[in-house]
């Protein structure tokens, strides 16, 4: 169940904010100006992130000013009116002293905030952070002001809301159809273009280098090795320039903190820091059957029907999977652009699922799919799998072509007496997976 949204005052604005868990440890989190509490619990993910934040600590969340469920403004915010907004929220709440964590351009109000209130400041954590958000000829990297307003004049909040910017922050999420979906309302709850538009203009302004040196909290700095989106230098720049920091570079290329299969990296090291001890996560291991789907010529056919008629074909196939999933007690775990993972806790039940699946596409909407079978433990990550299992079902599934379904050895082997019939593919080297494979096609 979500938080109930509460309203903190601010001078004559009204901040809303949201508390959940009951931890010995008040962790304060400052959000990216894309934000809207109430939106975090509704997409699984994000709210596993958040509930995990929570269990060791009571988590304190909130909209800044002029956007998500904050109240509006015509004028973008400046950074000491928006401190203003967190002592108002600490005091709503009753929070003497918090630890502040932050991420991208939040971590500069929070790295002020550190510096002007270290007496409200019991530690502070940031991620991919940007202390100077322009170029400057002693900070190169950072983008130019007019490399800033040409993308904003130039087209490039035209597709605010559709979801694609989540490509950029997080790489991983191009085949997580649920989540782009669930950014792309992110995006329209938290700013309207125009808004969005003032807000990056005025981000471009801001610089707090000059007040990382008197940060006296427990500093924790954190970065993705592999980010092509938030320069490195960044993370390292404040790491260098706040008294006894610590850095940590993690693995991984996403930008994103929430709703990402990483998440667990700087979430352990976030634990750590503030507790002294890591959660051990206790991966739950079962054996299932994991099927592959996806679309053949998806392509041509998105370009030849459009994206909104492209769009309601999707949602059509979507309906025709979910009914075959339901009817042969398989699990969606989720879709992938044009493709679709499902468990399944028997391998017969999976094969005549994805048969069942092929002739119900082929009837209603005149396309094929192909599909691939494999049975192994996997690991269950919260509403997500994974495992070398996984991988092999994949790879597998690669291999079919239009209208067939293939399994591996390991599914034909189960099924034996079932009244299933195979016709043999051969041995096959699975990319990715140890020693050779033999696949069946189902007859």
């Amino acid at each position: 169940m979500a938080p109930v949204t509460r309203y903190a005052r601010s001078g004559e604005l009204h901040i809303a904010y949201q508390v959940v868990g009951d931890g010995p440890i008040d962790l304060l989190y400052v959000p990216s100006w894309i934000s809207a509490v109430e939106h975090h619990w509704d997409e699984p993910s994000v709210a596993r992130y958040f509930d995990r934040l929570a269990s060791f600590s009571r988590l304190i969340m909130f909209d800044r000013r002029g956007s998500g469920m904050s109240d509006p403004l015509l004028h973008a915010p400046t950074l000491e009116e928006q401190m203003d907004d967190i002592v108002a929220v600490m005091d709503a709440v009753g929070s003497e002293r918090a630890a502040v964590f932050a991420l991208l351009e939040g971590g500069a109000l929070a790295a002020l905030f550190a510096a002007t209130h270290p007496e409200r400041t019991g530690a502070l954590i940031l991620y991919e952070a940007q202390p100077r958000m322009s170029w400057a000829p002693d900070y190169d990297w950072a983008l130019r002001v007019e490399e800033r307003e040409a993308y904003i004049t130039g087209g490039g909040l035209d597709s605010w809301g559709d979801g694609s910017r989540i490509l950029a922050l997080s790489p991983g999420a191009a085949g997580n159809q649920r989540l782009r979906e669930w950014y792309a309302r992110l995006e329209r709850l938290a700013a309207s273009p125009g808004t969005a538009a003032r807000l990056m203009r005025h981000n471009g302004q801001i610089d707090v280098r000059a007040v990382l040196p008197s940060i006296q909290a427990p500093t924790l700095v954190m970065h993705r090795k592999g980010d092509q989106f938030i320069d490195i230098r960044h993370s390292r720049y404040i790491a260098e320039h706040v008294p006894h920091a610590r850095y940590v570079e993690l693995e991984g290329d996403e930008a994103l903190t929430f709703g990402t299969s990483g998440a667990g990296l700087e979430l352990a090291e976030i634990e750590e820091f503030l507790t002294g001890a890591r959660h051990h996560d206790d991966t739950e291991r079962i054996l299932a059957t994991v099927l592959f789907s996806d679309l053949v010529g998806s392509t041509r056919l998105a370009a030849e029907l459009g994206d909104r008629r492209w769009r309601d074909t999707l949602a059509g196939l979507e309906g025709a999977v979910g009914r075959e999933l339901t009817r042969f007690r398989g699990r969606a775990v989720k879709t992938m652009g044009d493709g679709f993972l499902a468990t399944f806790d028997g391998p017969a039940r999976g094969i005549r699922c994805a048969t069942a699946i092929r002739d119900a596409i082929r009837g209603e909407f005149g396309l094929e799919v192909r599909s691939g079978l494999h049975t192994g433990e996997i690991e269950v990550i919260g509403e997500d799998v994974g495992g070398i299992a996984v991988h092999i079902g994949a790879r597998v599934g690669a291999r079919a072509a239009p209208g067939e379904v293939l399994v591996s050895s390991t599914v034909k082997d189960l099924v034996a007496g079932s009244g299933i019939t195979f016709e043999d593919r051969g041995e096959h080297e699975l990319k990715g997976v140890p020693d050779r494979w033999r696949i069946w096609a189902v007859a």
